[in-house]
């Protein structure tokens, strides 16, 4: 592991690196080819939401997640923190929450799920991910003091026991240290300093080889918590990745990049494409994001005035969509609601990003 780059079981990472969502084992509307097309070097998949579809015996009876979505490069498992926040601490009809773990219900159902720091981590391992995330007690930034600090005891306690559990399975399975995974922890406090302070002084003490910024990013006019990520992001030691979880709005993964942190993932990019947002670079390139202006806008693609547009969506795009199609056969695509439309259309959102990245290594590594 180094500063520009995580040497992980299915190949090196280069950093930073935009991770698109591939939650259940897929990036929607689009297969491996396209995604390794556009330049995508690792993929996020989610556990909570993998363990009950396809299921865990299922990945393991298709080989693994690799195997299974045929995807060749690393692959980062999220614990199912997120969905502690999203899910329960939103409506505890779909769950509850203990010292021991999450027991959720989904979609208030009687069926239960429980997820605890060491089943994650089993499960995440049996998958063969090449990142895991220990399971983290996942706030919102304006939840009340007394509810952050009980999030950092649980999320500290609960890092402290994943480790454990991964410390025991690479034991079991006699790994070598090329063939182990990366296991990250993820820094909570919601908006207080101290706390934020607390849980990665605790967390560093256990010991992890990454470290996520954890609780939601955005406040609640929609504004990236540019503080509390920098303060993040500087009481971890630079020789550790950290990882931007949930940061995919171009401006602010640039925004995140300039404070040093190095992954980021979001279903932001490709959801976008699907609705007809388009991303374009504006201007000069090459120096787009160090400019601070107006370095990027979007192209709706249903608008009007593309019905007759022969160009592609960029001219200067090398993507697989814009070698080939004009942006008026694309407005035609989604206005027909065709299913080519959303793998043409996030396939080109995915090159932006997986650009980004490589403006902001550049300009990282100059």
């Amino acid at each position: 592991m180094s500063a520009d780059r995580l040497t992980l079981p299915h190949g090196e990472l280069p950093l930073p690196a935009f991770l698109p969502d591939a939650t259940r084992g897929v990036v929607r509307a689009i297969d491996s080819a396209d995604l390794e097309g556009a330049g995508v070097t690792a993929l996020v998949m989610n556990t909570y939401h993998l363990m009950q579809r396809p299921g865990s015996s299922t990945i393991k009876a298709l080989g693994g997640l690799h195997r299974m979505a045929a995807w060749p490069r690393p692959i980062m498992t999220d614990s199912g923190g997120f969905q502690v926040y999203s899910l329960i601490r939103q409506n505890p009809k779909y769950g509850r929450l203990s010292d021991k773990g999450a027991v959720f219900t989904p979609d208030g159902s009687g069926r239960k799920i429980t997820l605890t720091p060491e089943k994650s981590i089993q499960l995440q391992m049996s998958y063969g991910a090449d990142i895991l995330v220990c399971l983290d007690d996942c706030t919102h930034a304006d939840d009340p003091l007394d509810e952050q600090r009980r999030s950092v005891r649980r999320t500290v306690v609960w890092a402290r026991r994943a480790k454990a559990e991964y410390l025991r399975l690479i034991e079991q399975k006699k790994l070598a240290e090329a063939d182990r995974p990366l296991l990250f922890a993820v820094i909570q406090g919601g908006g207080s300093p101290e706390l934020r302070r607390e849980c990665a002084d605790e967390l560093l003490a256990i010991g992890f080889d990454g470290y996520g910024y954890g609780g939601w990013p955005l406040d609640a006019a929609g504004n990236l918590l540019t503080d509390m990520l920098a303060l993040t992001r500087e009481l971890v030691p630079s020789r550790f990745p950290v990882h931007a979880l949930g940061v995919g709005h171009p401006a602010n993964v640039v925004a995140c990049a300039r404070l040093g942190y190095a992954l980021f993932d979001s279903a932001m990019p490709t959801r976008d494409a699907r609705n007809g947002r388009l991303y374009v670079f504006s201007g000069d390139e090459e120096g787009a994001v160090e400019s601070g202006g107006s370095w990027f806008s979007y192209v709706y693609v249903g608008d009007d005035r593309h019905i007759k547009a022969a160009d592609p969506i960029s001219a200067r795009c090398d993507c697989a969509t814009c070698r080939r199609y004009a942006l008026g056969y694309l407005h035609h695509l989604y206005k027909l609601n065709d299913a080519l439309y959303p793998r043409l259309a996030t396939i080109h959102n995915l090159r932006f990003m997986t650009r980004l990245m490589q403006l902001l290594g550049s300009s990282r590594h100059a």
